[in-house]
């Protein structure tokens, strides 16, 4: 046995632990580690309340300190652990993990930076995969999918939208001026903005009949902003439903999107007409990174 096996080793545990749900101390760690996070996220609530920061602050930021270094251990395992240690440092959760502990470290030379450490309820999604809420994650892949297929029509709107806002304010501007608080056309496009849906906070407001008329006009224009926006992402979202609806579905992650023909899942790789109970097989860059690991 040479000295690299027993790390080797090692790694392949702790990857299996950390990464994986299908072992008893895989699904163990990631339940603690969701309970960890959460009491995380209710302390640091508990430090932003001044009467109750006022009479436990040192010991809340003492058990703050003590959740960064467990994060900061676990973040170190991970990169450790990670059959592409780039891959994952790269990655969504990678930059999430970090961003959980970065904020503690900054604090020193930022002031209210630990409030950043916010971000670790972002780590609750995790609850996804390790309990397996398989149709919860299914629907939140079809939404992401009918956001990205309405993502174009989206931004040709948002791009008409906001040259139409700067036109209105610009001629806000004009119409009411600076002694009706219309002081620049900045300020303006940000009256229009607040008008156009229909928030109306109320700190400015026009006060000639021209500019009242022309608030009207963009309420109104409002409310088909509104409909326009809902209509665009209601119709990809018909359409992704439809689309799946006619697909086959994998029963290994049980996604859809697949060819009716399809023998292979285009996700995780699992056979379409196999045991949801049989692991799918590895694809290329798995394989390679077992390889490397062995």
């Amino acid at each position: 046995m040479t000295d690299s096996q027993p790390d080797q080793t090692l790694r392949r545990r702790l990857h299996n632990i950390i990464f994986g749900t299908e072992s008893t101390a895989g699904r163990t760690f990631d339940i603690l580690l969701l309970l960890v996070i959460a009491a995380s996220v209710i302390n640091l609530m508990l430090i932003s309340v001044a009467a109750i920061e006022a009479r436990l602050g040192p010991e809340l930021s003492t058990l703050e300190w003590v959740f960064t270094i467990v994060f900061s251990l676990e973040y170190a395992t991970r990169i450790y652990a990670a059959e592409n240690r780039w891959h994952y440092i790269r990655s969504f959760w990678g930059l999430i993990d970090l961003a959980a502990i970065l904020p503690m470290y900054l604090a020193p030379v930022i002031p209210d930076a630990h409030y950043f450490v916010a971000v670790r309820s972002l780590r609750i999604v995790r609850m996804f995969r390790v309990f397996k809420l398989a149709n919860y994650a299914n629907d939140l892949y079809t939404l992401r999918r009918s956001l990205m297929q309405a993502q174009r029509k989206l931004q040709i709107f948002l791009g008409t939208l906001t040259l139409f806002v700067t036109i209105l304010g610009a001629i806000m501007y004009v119409v009411e001026g600076p002694e009706h608080g219309f002081t620049s056309i900045p300020r303006a496009i940000y009256w229009a903005v607040v008008t156009i849906t229909t928030v109306g906070y109320g700190d400015i407001s026009p006060t000639t009949p021209v500019g009242q008329t022309i608030a009207g006009i963009a309420i109104l224009i409002g409310y088909g902003v509104l409909a326009v926006t809902t209509g665009v992402i209601t119709a990809e979202l018909t359409t992704e439903i439809s689309t799946q609806r006619g697909s086959a579905q994998c029963p290994h992650c049980e996604r859809f999107g697949h060819e009716k023909d399809a023998d292979y899942c285009k996700f995780c790789g699992g056979d379409l007409d196999g045991d949801p109970e049989t692991e799918p097989p590895e694809d290329e860059e798995q394989a390679k990174a077992r390889e490397k690991l062995d």
